[in-house]
């Protein structure tokens, strides 16, 4: 059949908009230049000089400066202003920066696009306060030459940055700083075979939380250290003491663990049995997402911003599918009523915690849910008794098991 009877059948039957759909979506699969074609963000030098299949034996040395401060090189992709995943890595680079260590960061962006330069991934951390400031030298890792300098210990922090680790002459110890599960983030394909292929290299994984570190040893047989969710009691504080008539949901299309769409759907039930309610969205502009109820549009807020928000609502529901994110925590020091999907993923991580609802992922139980948060007859005095049982909490205690995990592994003396 012609090209020219196809499109005049599609016309006929199924009308001028479906037409025009199915003509730009057969355009864009031939011709779209911003579509991310497989293993687009890993070098391919680096995949090609890897042999996952033959074991080195990564181990301490003599260090690098004897009696001096251990040299770490950090390879890691490079930073968003509202990545939660490269605000927790810093947040342990300093602690490991105030310990004695020295560290490189290498910055890991196999994409000609968008320009990444040094100059502005460090304008773009001293102007977001979700991370500390660091004493770290910055360098562009170049494929070509591999990481160069001399360093006690190796850090990847992702699937493509575990290759470039590897490629590191000298058999230092190498670890993998493992924030989730990454082929879960890829259907079937090249990404996930190569981001799985990342956990058979040898390294020593260190993860948030005991769910995906007992995942990773139990398909992998990788040695894994794990530290435990916390929150920074100083920054998230209950605030509001009146009854909250208010719901955050914590969107993310672009990523689509979270469950964002699934959210909308409970969001919708919500709305239609209770309109009353204010829902807030926020962590990403959802103003041109076709949201049939009315909400809040927050958009992604800075770190600072975002105790007052969770302040004025009674509930939040947080979704993910591999693992969970700090959310839970924060928003119950603020004195918020934390609803999860339950899953092992969230029950490990979370540590079964009976202040957080771990509920089926059924939008209409988990609206029940929100709406029984919110109608409390002891609300406020639910809120103040969810943040009083976070007062006092810090990273503090898994700062410290970090920076003793890596002491091991180097073999350190301390003086």
């Amino acid at each position: 059949m012609s090209v020219l009877k196809r499109a005049s059948d599609m016309l006929k039957y199924e009308g001028v908009k479906s037409t025009a759909w199915r003509g730009a979506k057969w355009l864009t699969s031939r011709s779209n230049p911003f579509e991310e074609v497989p293993l687009a963000t890993v070098f391919k030098q680096d995949v090609l000089a890897v042999d996952w299949t033959q074991d080195r034996d990564f181990k301490a040395e003599k260090p690098v400066n004897p009696g001096g401060k251990p040299q770490i090189a950090w390879v890691i992709s490079p930073p968003g202003r509202s990545s939660g995943g490269h605000q927790n890595a810093y947040l342990f680079m300093e602690f490991l920066e105030q310990a004695g260590y020295e560290i490189t960061i290498f910055l890991y962006s196999a994409g000609t696009y968008p320009k990444v330069s040094v100059e502005g991934v460090k304008h773009m951390l001293s102007t977001n306060s979700g991370y500390p400031t660091l004493n770290a030298e910055y360098r562009m890792y170049d494929p070509e030459t591999g990481l160069t300098g001399d360093f006690d210990v190796i850090v990847a922090t992702d699937w493509a940055t575990a290759y470039a680790a590897w490629r590191y002459e000298r058999n230092i110890p190498r670890i993998y700083w493992v924030l989730d599960f990454e082929p879960y983030f890829f259907p079937a394909g090249p990404d996930y075979v190569v981001a799985e292929n990342s956990y058979r290299l040898g390294y020593h994984g260190i993860t948030i939380g005991s769910w995906l570190a007992a995942k990773l040893k139990r398909d992998y047989d990788m040695p894994t250290d794990f530290y435990e969710y916390s929150v920074d009691a100083s920054r998230y504080t209950r605030t509001n003491d009146s009854v909250r008539n208010e719901i955050l949901f914590y969107a993310r299309p672009t990523t689509p663990r979270r469950g964002t769409e699934f959210g909308l759907l409970v969001l919708e039930e919500v709305h239609r049995r209770r309109p009353d309610i204010t829902i807030n969205i926020a962590g990403w502009d959802m103003s041109k997402a076709g949201i049939e109820f009315p909400f809040v549009n927050h958009g992604t807020l800075q770190v600072s911003q975002l105790p007052e928000l969770y302040n004025r609502c009674g509930a939040a529901l947080v979704l993910s599918l591999t693992c969970m994110s700090l959310l839970p925590l924060e928003v119950l020091a603020c004195g918020v009523v934390p609803v999860v999907n339950d899953g092992e993923n969230t029950r490990m991580t979370l540590r079964d915690d009976p202040r957080i609802e771990f509920v089926p992922m059924s939008p209409a139980l988990m609206a029940d849910r929100i709406i029984a948060a919110l109608d409390r007859p002891d609300q406020v005095e639910y809120s103040r008794s969810l943040a009083k049982s976070a007062e006092g909490g810090s990273w503090n205690d898994a700062g410290a098991h970090v920076v003793a995990t890596f002491d091991k592994i180097i073999k350190r003396k301390k003086k």
